[in-house]
């Protein structure tokens, strides 16, 4: 079969195994997402507070049913789910109708939360206008599910084109996209939060520092890095600030290495870390023109577990204290279970051994999620999706891996080549 048959087998597998769970993936955070999606879609705050409670509250009750039916002791027993429904239901609606009834509330978000920690999705329309068109064609609980297929697809076939471009050939490229579908980066894009357009628009941008180095397309290619800084802006501005910090800083480390060594630094190079640059000034003066919640306060956010307590008077020495506290226990669980600390090895070792350039931002662009995790130490956190981008390393980094490997001469023994030898005389 073509190459393109071959990406469409996958992404529709990949589809079709998702119909298991099309309802149950959503975190307390999808709730301000689907609120602000279903007002830009016209629905009032009422019609909107009463659609997103409702597709909470049936994935809780969905759960409860599917654990009731494997639990040792209760699985005989009725279904709980029309009472876990009413219960979810009714705790939901205390606190918006409460809030609704207070007085009016600005932005697009249902008030499920003080409106001081709302504004912080305020600031992040790309996801809620990303999913817009799905809600209007498919209704709620469907649209939700198609807009993270479609995702968490596009992720997978950018994985793809990425690999076609450094070249590497067709099965390891396929490799790359049925790796970033069945590691946790494909798990938590079919997820209804922002990580799915976050993990895409970084592949995205990987894709187009790979035209610009591998695949003599510079134009083309710095296009793709600039738009897809622009679109993680609208969908949270910090990844924006990540991604075009680091891809600055990993092309001016490769050119002052070059440098070094008596090399050009290369203009395909240069021109990314130009971009990567603009894109930081970019957003900074963008989030502070439109007025976006600052570091500080984000940080008040964390440490007063959203707003539900005074701020503290010393943020950042608390701060500090809790991100030695968070990594310490985080490497403790990751030593104890080290899959992911060997992928991320496999995936650095293939990129940086045959690739060293792009392998460079790809290593930039995975460090994101190391920063955006280092944003928000909280450990309590549903798997470790904030750091979820580093997975993109061994989505791309393992192929080149196995390239590499495959490419590498078999030494035969010395028994065997004296074997050989004497066969031939």
């Amino acid at each position: 079969m073509r190459p393109r048959t071959w990406v469409l087998v996958l992404a529709a597998v990949f589809a079709v195994l998702q119909l298991a769970n099309v309802t149950g993936r959503d975190t307390p955070d999808s709730k301000n997402y689907l609120s602000y999606a279903l007002s830009l879609r016209g629905d009032g705050k009422w019609e909107a507070a009463a659609a997103t409670i409702d597709y909470a509250c049936a994935g809780r009750a969905a759960i409860a049913r599917r654990n009731q039916k494997v639990d040792v002791v209760r699985f005989h027993a009725p279904s709980p789910a029309s009472r876990v429904m009413a219960e979810c239901r009714a705790a939901e609606w205390r606190g918006v109708d409460a809030r609704l009834r207070a007085g009016p509330t600005g932005g697009h978000t249902v008030p499920f939360m003080p409106e001081r920690f709302m504004r912080i999705f305020e600031s992040r329309p790309g996801y809620p206008v990303f999913l817009v068109p799905f809600l209007t064609l498919f209704g709620v609980t469907w649209g939700v599910w198609a807009a993270g297929v479609v995702v968490t697809v596009t992720g997978g076939v950018l994985a793809f084109l990425i690999l076609r471009t450094l070249p590497v050939p067709m099965p390891l490229a396929l490799t790359g996209q049925a790796l970033f579908y069945v590691l946790p980066c494909g798990t938590t894009a079919m997820r209804p939060m922002t990580e799915g357009l976050l993990l895409t628009l970084t592949l995205a941008a990987l894709w187009g520092c790979a035209l610009v180095l591998h695949g003599r397309r510079e134009r083309a290619g710095l296009w793709w890095v600039g738009g897809s800084l622009l679109a993680l802006f609208t969908v949270k501005h910090s990844q924006s600030l990540f991604l075009g910090l680091c891809l600055a800083g990993a092309g001016a480390v490769i050119a002052v290495r070059r440098w070094r060594r008596g090399r050009a630094p290369g203009r395909g190079v240069v021109a990314i870390a130009v971009v990567g640059c603009c894109g930081t000034a970019g957003t900074l003066l963008l989030a502070k023109a439109l007025h976006y919640p600052s570091e500080a306060e984000s940080l008040q956010d964390l440490l007063t577990a959203h707003f539900a307590r005074p701020d503290r008077t010393r943020p950042w020495p608390e701060f500090l204290h809790l991100q030695v506290n968070f990594w310490v226990e985080w490497l403790r669980r990751q030593l104890w279970q080290p899959l992911f600390l060997a992928a991320l090895a496999a995936g650095a070792w293939g990129a940086l051994r045959t690739r060293r350039a792009f392998g460079g931002f790809l290593l930039a662009a995975a460090f994101t999620g190391v920063l955006n995790e280092a944003g928000h130490p909280d450990i309590t956190i549903w798997g470790d999706r904030l750091i979820v981008l580093v997975w993109l390393l061994p989505v791309v980094g393992v192929p080149l891996l196995l390239e590499w490997i495959g490419r590498r001469p078999v030494a035969m023994p010395a028994q065997k080549r004296g074997e050989r030898a004497h066969s031939m005389r």
